[in-house]
């Protein structure tokens, strides 16, 4: 099994933005058969070195990895995070 994290900084971290995007990374569940679970979140901390959002799911291999990253509903995510955020880290590791 392999888990997914990836933290967003949005460009404008307004109400409105984050709960926006969060939606859009909702909506993938149930739509790429590769996912086996998705956990999408919004930080309430808001620190200096906070991020404003967490997407955290699992796959069960690195080749659902790979077919989740060009599946078409996930490119059509990644277009849109390309419009709002400023920054985005990922790690991927096997549990």
């Amino acid at each position: 099994m392999i888990k997914h994290i990836v933290f967003f900084k949005l460009k404008e971290p307004t109400t409105d933005n984050i709960e926006r995007t969060v939606q859009v990374l909702r909506d993938m569940e149930g739509k790429i058969p590769q996912l086996r679970s998705l956990e999408v979140g919004s930080d309430i901390v808001r620190s200096e070195r906070s991020y404003d959002l967490a997407l955290i799911s699992e796959v069960e291999t690195l080749e659902d990895l790979q077919a989740y990253q060009v599946h078409p509903v996930h490119q059509e995510v990644i277009r849109y995070i390309n419009t709002v955020k400023d920054v985005s880290i990922s790690v991927d590791y096997e549990i």
